[in-house]
């Protein structure tokens, strides 16, 4: 008889690797199909994860996959002027952190296959097969961990394609920091985006930027490099990818199949993170499939309340959503009137606080109020990382 599993999962991020964790953390076999043949490369993402996150997921991390700790995140308009959201968190380092994961998961019992590609999805008798570059595998559940291009989308149609941002970023020697992230919204380089600054150890930091803008996006990047200073500096390497900006999928369920992570449109859509959302995701999913398998029903409409978990779980999608194309349709003139009547802490502001802002702006600018100035302050609360912002 071929070799079948509870649970095969697509993907060795932290999605897939949390969702193995917690698949064998409960007794179920599991399995993870890796593309590549090294967990966590190439790297896609600015590496951030918040204390808020590792807190809830109660991991502790060896030294090694920590690069540099963080005060929290420093907002910067396009007159200069910054706001502080003091929250203190992590720059990782990202591939470390991956194995990390994927290796916590072994040691519980589950399976990593590396590369393995997949390329068909079939679904007979309640098993799924899986056809990879390196022969098939079978599982009761299919986990979809695969990122933004999704394998079970691609494949079976199950969604749409969701909208998506391209992110770009160099790592760079030699750029000073002060233990901030530092967060620029200048629409001038970063259309309907912003840039940033991700300090990391030995004085390397990610720059880059995430655009609506593709064509554009590298000239923009070096023209902030210039424009910092920075153009002297060594870039050690190139990296990035498409990033999910739509919020989630419509469906994130069918029959045996949970999608998790980036494969689910699982990102704060305001500043694109999403290894937060990927860890619990992956952990809600795990929890799913174990009650289904448990009640030998993983049929989409017991695996609804996967569904059920997570929008439990997560930030509402339709108002960071509205907050950020709000956000991006102002201009730089009226970014700079929100940065002036914002505190120069964010850290404590609550929705009253946001409100009386409100107030403030309108008065002294009541167009800004039909611009949708609220929705935008909707979405930095939304943005924060207790509703995983990062």
């Amino acid at each position: 008889m071929p070799e079948s599993f509870d649970v095969a999962i697509i993907g060795a991020g932290p999605a897939g690797g949390s969702a193995a964790v917690h698949a064998a953390e409960r007794g179920l076999s599991a399995v993870i199909l890796e593309e590549h043949e090294v967990v966590g490369e190439p790297v896609h993402c600015g590496e951030c994860l918040s204390q808020t996150a590792m807190d809830r997921m109660g991991w502790k991390f060896p030294s090694e996959v920590v690069s540099f700790p963080v005060k929290g995140v420093r907002t910067i308009f396009p007159n200069s002027e910054s706001r502080l959201l003091t929250e203190p968190g992590v720059v990782l380092e990202k591939q470390k952190w991956e194995q990390f994961i994927v290796n916590k998961a072994q040691d519980k019992g589950a399976e990593l296959r590396l590369g393995h590609r997949v390329k068909g999805l079939a679904r007979e008798k309640g098993v799924w097969k899986i056809e990879s570059s390196k022969g098939d595998v079978f599982g009761k559940v299919l986990m979809d961990g695969s990122g933004v291009q999704s394998v079970s989308n691609a494949l079976l149609k199950l969604n749409k394609r969701f909208s998506a941002v391209v992110g770009i970023q160099y790592e760079m020697e030699d750029i000073p920091r002060d233990g901030w992230l530092d967060f620029y919204l200048w629409p001038h380089l970063a259309a309907q985006g912003y840039l940033w600054m991700i300090p990391k150890s030995d004085g390397r930091a990610n720059v880059g930027l995430v655009t609506h803008d593709n064509n554009q996006a590298k000239a923009c990047l070096n023209q902030f490099v210039a424009q910092m200073g920075w153009k002297d500096k060594p870039i050690v390497k190139t990296f990035g990818g498409l990033i999910p900006s739509s919020g989630a999928m419509e469906k994130t369920v069918s029959d045996g199949l949970l999608l998790i992570g980036d494969a689910a449109g699982f990102t704060s859509p305001l500043f694109e993170g999403g290894s937060q959302l990927g860890l619990m995701s992956g952990k809600l999913a795990a929890l799913t499939a174990k009650e289904g398998l448990d009640a030998s029903d993983v049929s989409a409409g017991f695996l609804k309340r996967y569904e059920t978990k997570w929008k439990k779980e997560f930030p509402p999608y339709e108002k960071l959503i509205k907050g950020k194309n709000q956000l991006y349709s102002l201009t730089e003139n009226e970014l700079n009137e929100v940065a002036r009547v914002l505190p120069r802490e964010m850290g404590g502001t609550n929705y009253l606080d946001y409100f009386k802002i409100g107030i403030n702006i309108t008065v002294s600018n009541p167009q800004l109020w039909s611009r949708g100035v609220m929705r935008v302050f909707e979405a930095f609360k939304y943005s924060r990382s207790r509703f995983y912002g990062w």
